[in-house]
């Protein structure tokens, strides 16, 4: 009896605690939940994926991708899905199961062309009997060019949506709503809080000549328009937030929403960087007011550094000379570049007009952005830190090198040899502080930028900066606790200096991804934190090395074998050597892993091509011997930035 009414009592406390920590959280509450059994007010890392197409956006169709958001979902949570090619009677060729779950994954399907594809897909519908329509279901992959022209390009309907494109809109609408039920289906309101999914879709602005503005949208909780703004409606960022301010948050109880831009490195000239009322080119040059940066840093708190279309943190050139910006670069600047590569016989045929551009890279700006505060008194380019995959193949988080099956998009997808185009990889993670694994909490964390990405692996990186962190914060078990009273973490703004301090100091700790116990994760290198500032109105940057270091490790390419030593961890104190207090600057912290082989050599190797021996090339392996290739990667993390302001 005793034992029972022990029980009993325990439980009610644990129901009280609960209570107490609802009413008590750092983030307003918007849903109704349990509240997570696992919370913790020092936060963890969760895992996620915030860009990931299905069946239901153009591209994925083109290339017959027939996982739906709930195959995605199931994916995520660590369930096996099948992958195309399909055999005659539809049963997938090919599988896929991640090794670990995701904790958390928002779907990001095309908004513009959500209705165009279920009419033309669905032969009861009005429209589907057009000749479009009809050339489509017989021939996806010759619709995906018109579509594009058409709707991203030209920002016009079909005939076949009907007045107004009314017909196209409805569908939409009924898509949009499948897209939010397979969102709550998948979401884990128990008190295990083990998977989290938001509702999110992609805004897909495109400038002539194939220049990106992408953003993708991701909503707090299950209250959303009930049909989202496209780029054919909102023809700027500016206008998306304009409406999403109109339509969500002054118009829904609960709404609330964050907009993420992506592939920067395909935005020709940087345009996703300039003002976020430009339409086109022609406007690059428009000027920022103090208001809209600030109404960009409410509605544009991260961006994406890494997807399967390459990274975008830097570009070697000018006072870049940091060796680490040669990751995983895409040799076009636009996406008028995608699957042009190869078809053209190499990048001089496409000319010098479409090089990489150092403006489209993430550090140039946040460079930008200081720039502009001095200006104007604000900075529209404060940006935290994220990555993610952009898959087309609705496999959120399959992005470990040895087990790639290409994201589609623009991919070849082979059947056999080589799953995508060369240049391509597997993407990147998002990785959000979060006091449990919840809406509420994971998008609190997006928003004040306590996050950081990763090219794929799951290090677990932390960055604070304050003035006087103690030169021994690495070795004290209560080294986070510190960490958050003596100052702020990545995605934060430094206090004002104490009187009497010196430079501020940071302090950064990396554990290596564990992997798993077939597969473990590889060793670190080094840990650095870059830094960019401005002087005399020009921004500037410079790169240190602040743990480990040059270690030799290496990579037999032959085998895929690892050698050489690494560490397990890495954690640093560091303080800047070149602060001037007069200056405003941004510190990151960057973590890079030994080197291993790319997803592509490994390929290779398992399918056991020798560049020697011709005879050993198979139909797909071609890349395998291309000059092109590049057979090592070396993955690694990026946290969002710390900034100072004189």
């Amino acid at each position: 009896m005793k034992r029972v009414i022990a029980l009993i009592l325990t439980g009610l406390l644990c129901i009280a605690a609960s209570a107490v920590a609802e009413e008590t959280r750092p983030y307003p509450v918007t849903e109704e939940r349990e509240a997570c059994a696992d919370y913790d007010p020092l936060r963890r890392p969760f895992f996620g994926d915030t860009h990931v197409h299905t069946t239901y956006s153009f591209d994925a169709n083109s290339q017959d991708t027939r996982n739906t958001p709930r195959d995605a979902y199931r994916l995520a949570k660590g369930e096996r899905v099948g992958l195309q090619p399909y055999d005659a009677q539809g049963k997938a060729q090919r599988t896929a199961k991640l090794r670990r779950p995701l904790d958390f994954t928002a779907l990001t399907d095309h908004a513009e062309t959500l209705g165009e594809v279920r009419i033309c897909r669905d032969e009861s519908l009005p429209g589907s009997d057009s000749d479009f329509c009809w050339t489509y279901r017989l021939d996806p992959s010759q619709g995906f060019a018109p579509i594009a022209f058409r709707v991203l390009l030209s920002r016009e309907r079909f005939q076949f949506c009907g007045e107004n494109g009314e017909l196209c809109r409805e569908q939409t609408m009924a898509v949009w709503r499948d897209i939010q039920e397979a969102a709550e289906e998948a979401y884990d309101r128990t008190s295990e809080c083990a998977f989290t999914s938001f509702v999110g879709y992609e805004w897909t602005g495109t400038a002539a000549g194939g220049i990106n503005l992408h953003r993708n949208v991701i909503f707090r909780n299950e209250r959303v328009p009930s049909l989202p703004p496209s780029w054919v409606d909102t023809p700027s960022a500016f206008n998306l937030w304009e409406h999403l301010q109109r339509k969500c948050v002054d118009g829904i109880a609960g709404c609330d929403a964050l907009t993420i831009p992506h592939n920067s490195n395909l935005s020709g000239p940087g345009l996703i960087f300039a003002s976020a009322k430009i339409e086109g080119v022609e406007d690059l040059d428009m000027p920022v007011d103090a208001e809209e940066a600030s109404l960009r840093q409410r509605w544009e708190p991260l961006v994406e550094i890494m997807q399967h279309k390459g990274d975008s943190e830097c570009l070697l050139g000018g006072d870049t000379t940091d060796e680490a910006c040669g990751f995983e670069k895409l040799p076009y600047n636009s996406f008028a570049g995608v699957g042009r590569i190869a078809a053209n016989g190499g990048l001089s045929r496409l000319g010098a007009a479409m090089a990489p551009d150092k403006r489209g890279m993430v550090r140039e700006a946040l460079k930008k952005g200081l720039v502009i505060q001095e200006q104007v008194g604000e900075n529209p380019l404060k940006y935290g830190i994220i990555a993610s995959t952009d898959t087309h193949l609705g496999t959120p988080g399959l992005t470990m090198e040895d087990e790639s099956k290409g994201h589609g998009g623009a991919g070849s997808r082979n059947a056999a040899g080589l799953p995508d185009d060369l240049e391509f990889g597997p993407g990147g993670l998002a990785v959000i502080w979060a006091e449990e694994n919840s809406r509420d909490a994971i998008f609190a964390g997006m928003q004040r930028r306590e996050a950081y990405g990763t090219s794929g692996t799951r290090p677990v990186v932390r960055f604070f900066g304050g003035w006087d962190y103690s030169d021994d914060l690495c070795g004290n078990a209560d080294l986070v606790s510190q960490g958050y009273a003596g100052g702020v973490p990545m995605g934060g703004d430094l206090s004002q200096a104490p009187a009497g301090a010196g430079a501020p100091r940071f302090v950064v700790s990396a554990l290596q991804d564990p992997g798993t116990p077939s597969v473990p994760g590889t060793p670190l290198q080094r840990v650095q934190v870059v830094k960019g500032w401005v002087k005399d109105g020009a921004a500037h940057e410079k790169v240190y090395d602040v743990a480990g270091g040059d270690n030799g490790a290496s990579v037999d390419t032959s085998t895929c074998e690892r050698k050489g030593e690494g560490a397990g961890s890495l954690c640093a104190v560091w303080q800047d050597p070149d602060f001037d207090s007069r200056e405003g600057a941004f510190y990151y912290a960057r973590v890079l892993e030994n080197p291993t082989c790319r997803w592509s050599q490994q390929i290779c190797v398992d399918s056991g091509v020798s560049c020697d021996d011709p005879s050993t090339i198979g139909p797909g392996l071609e890349g395998c011997c291309s000059q092109a290739h590049v057979a090592t990667v070396q993955e690694r993390a990026w946290t969002s930035p710390i900034w100072y302001a004189p």
